[in-house]
């Protein structure tokens, strides 16, 4: 029998005000609710003081009705304790059965094996610093901890953001053009749902990010797949194929998935294009700080001049996807419109986190994780790499990536279709296929394979499964 705290909660009664003494609406009022389901067996019900109080009625008619549930057999006394819900229904007066209703199709949870994209590794040391920030900002009791505070964010979080950013990508933005949303996802869709009507054209990296496809399609956007090679998107294919769209999507730095850098002559004809359009750019820096060769490149945002660049960043690739933290900058001319999409979403984010994080990024804690998870990326990049290599024996052509968290291996051409999807079961690994990234299909195929955030030695066993999977395939 489920056992019960001392304190007998409030009814959640419904008392019919028609017909019938106090009493006997009472009754009728515990009998739906016991038979119900609202009231479970043992439930400890109200001294017949405490409910009459609650609902204003005689207590005398309240002890009638407990009473009478005694004799239906719907309730038990016990001396000294009081009156509690029968811990079993008499025969007959069970509730007939009540048909369920259809479960609904969610999305099925991330992916967490190895080569799951979007996992970071635990950093102790992070997370020490982090849970004493976080711990001082709730002792110290700001006053803007209880009330609602700026759509955009805090702005000594902003002011961070903006500080390393000019450090660390080129960016010279003002904090009041910082919005701090949960992440990349949150800060596409605001954008989307202020700048896109339905019908309204977008250029989209064919091969892209799936997940800013949906988004973009969910907004009513008429995606338009411009192809991405080894110089990054064309932006004089895109003029071809849709002249007047209404923004692009882009991740210059470090494409998703092919992991190639915009060219120089390429990013100033996105640019002008833009200008000349009156359109937007959405440029998706994901993962931009895990730079392995060379130096930090300068993001498309800090080489434009004329304002039509909107930046997304996030910390879930940096710190850990837990965090719910990304940011955008915006232009002058977008800031007010986003800025109200967002206050009318969620009004503004939690104050104590976003604190703690300034602190972390103004004090230098986050750049020595970064310092730190670089180094630990690198050797997993490697080991993936070359475990992939020796174990396929040239049916996967590895494409080692000198930034980010994610690397490509492509299989030959000619392959029947549905190869790649056979091979990763039989190798029984997570990450995508390139074929799922794309918008127009087209050969090669291939494995698109995150390698942060899991154990070194998982990583080599799932690399040698995948690796004599498309041998055998390529064989066969």
């Amino acid at each position: 029998m489920p056992t019960t705290s001392l304190t007998a909660p409030d009814l959640p009664l419904l008392l019919d005000g028609s017909g019938g003494n106090q009493s006997s609406r009472l009754h009728a009022g515990l009998r739906a609710a016991i038979l119900g389901g609202r009231l479970p067996a043992g439930l400890r019900l109200p001294s017949s003081r405490a409910l009459a109080a609650q609902l204003g009625l005689r207590r005398n008619a309240v002890i009638a009705a407990y009473e009478q549930l005694l004799s239906d057999g719907l309730a038990e006394s016990r001396t000294g304790a009081g009156t509690f819900v029968a811990p079993r229904l008499p025969q007959g007066h069970a509730p007939g059965p009540v048909e369920a209703a259809p479960r609904p199709t969610l999305p099925p949870p991330a992916a967490q094996a190895p080569f799951a994209i979007g996992r970071t590794q635990p950093d102790q040391a992070l997370l020490d610093q982090l849970g004493r920030l976080i711990r001082r900002q709730l002792a110290q009791a700001d006053p803007a901890h209880f009330g609602y505070g700026d759509p955009r964010g805090g702005e000594p979080l902003r002011a961070a953001i903006a500080a390393h950013l000019a450090a660390t990508r080129g960016i010279l933005c003002d904090p009041g053009h910082v919005l701090v949303t949960s992440g990349t996802r949150h800060g596409l869709h605001l954008c989307a749902a202020t700048l896109l009507r339905p019908g309204d054209a977008a250029w989209m990296e064919d091969p892209g990010y799936p997940s800013a496809r949906q988004i973009l399609e969910a907004a009513g956007a008429r995606l338009v797949p411009v192809p991405v090679d080894g110089a990054g998107l064309d932006a004089a294919e895109g003029r071809r194929r849709a002249l007047a769209a209404r923004l692009a999507y882009v991740t210059p730095s470090h494409q998703f998935p092919t992991g190639v850098t915009m060219s120089m002559p390429r990013r100033l004809a996105l640019l002008e294009w833009a200008q000349e359009a009156d359109a937007w750019v959405l440029e998706d820096d994901y993962d931009s700080e895990f730079r392995y060769a060379g130096p930090p490149l300068t993001a498309l945002a800090g080489i434009d001049r004329q304002a039509r660049v909107i930046y997304l960043g996030t910390f879930s690739k940096t710190l850990f996807p837990g965090l719910r933290i990304g940011y955008l900058v915006l232009p002058p001319a977008l800031l007010p419109a986003i800025t109200t999409a967002r206050a009318a979403v969620d009004r503004f984010p939690p104050s104590p986190l976003s604190g703690a994080l300034a602190e972390l990024v103004s004090g230098g804690g986050f750049a020595a994780h970064v310092r730190r998870m670089r180094g630990r990326y690198r050797a997993a990049r490697d080991r993936v790499a070359e475990t992939l290599t020796r174990t396929s024996e040239g049916a996967l052509r590895v494409a080692v990536p000198d930034q980010g968290l994610h690397l490509l291996a492509l299989l030959p051409d000619g392959l029947p279709p549905g190869a790649a999807r056979a091979i990763r079961a039989a190798a029984g690994v997570e990450g995508w296929l390139l074929s799922d990234t794309r918008i127009i299909p087209k050969e090669p195929d291939g494995f698109v394979l995150g390698f942060s955030g899991h154990p070194l030695p998982a990583l080599e066993r799932a690399a040698e499964r995948l690796g004599r999977a498309a041998r055998n395939f390529a064989r066969a």
